[in-house]
């Protein structure tokens, strides 16, 4: 009863959100096969209320997809006696493997540099690269290098006014996922934003997994590398005997 008591209490005691968010997703499992080229997420979800809606700006929508996050290294390339060779290298703690923010405008029209750096909303936020680097005085170069990098591979997207918002209730946007995808749980978060503050968020997972021969190749190869080794060889073998026998064939 005591329990009963306190749980009631903190109820109670607990405002309740004048809007919050109500999220739908197409689909909440991604299957990499091998003939897998990429996929499209469609999220579409609702503002729920329990008052009218308050004084101030117009309501504004973010959605981010992240994948699992990794250490990396990003190095820098210079010419050297007339050979293109990696000279520094910077390590970033932390960076996503795959990162998609939609917007319903212009980044910074949405949401505020302060509410951007307390949520870590942005791709230059995601990417986590604390403290010193020793011999390194550009820092912000090798971090924008690697958002170019990815951006160019589709693993990055800054999707600004993809977000689409009817009557401050209803919105939905779709996400490309592309074809080299990192197996794991893809965190998705909403934010509803008025006059730069964030007001609600919501946040679910995405699974994306391998499957199938896939699936079996990846366990043999990370469990029993031997085996996967003489299997790759075989396969190789039989694959140069058929062909060498077909090439006779065609040739009597």
């Amino acid at each position: 009863m005591i329990r009963l008591a306190l749980l009631w209490l903190a109820l109670v005691a607990t405002p309740a959100r004048a809007e919050e968010v109500v999220l739908g997703l197409s689909q909440d499992e991604v299957s990499i096969t091998a003939t897998f080229d990429g996929s499209e997420i469609l999220i579409f979800g609702a503002v729920k209320r329990d008052a009218p809606i308050p004084a101030g700006g117009p309501l504004s929508v973010i959605v981010t997809v992240q994948g699992p996050r990794e250490p990396v290294v990003v190095r820098r390339k210079d010419r050297v006696a007339g050979i293109w060779v990696n000279t520094d290298a910077m390590p970033m703690d932390l960076a996503p493997s795959f990162y998609a923010v939609a917007t319903t405008g212009p980044f910074f029209d949405v949401i505020s540099h302060t509410e951007d750096l307390r949520h870590q909303v942005s791709i230059e936020h995601a990417i986590r690269a604390v403290g010193d680097r020793e011999g390194i005085t550009d820092p912000e170069r090798f971090r924008t290098a690697l958002i170019r990098i990815r951006t160019g591979q589709n693993l990055y997207q800054q999707l600004e006014g993809a977000v689409e918002f009817s009557e401050s209730t209803l919105f939905n946007t779709s996400i490309s996922l592309p074809a080299n995808l990192t197996e794991g749980a893809y965190a998705t978060r909403i934010f509803l934003t008025r006059d730069g503050a964030v007001v609600d968020t919501y946040e679910g997972v995405i699974q994306v997994q391998k499957v199938g021969l896939e699936r079996f190749l990846f366990n043999l190869a990370q469990q029993q590398p031997l085996a996967y080794g003489l299997l790759s060889l075989f396969i190789a073998i039989t694959a140069g005997w058929g062909a060498s026998a077909a090439f006779r064939a065609l040739k009597s």
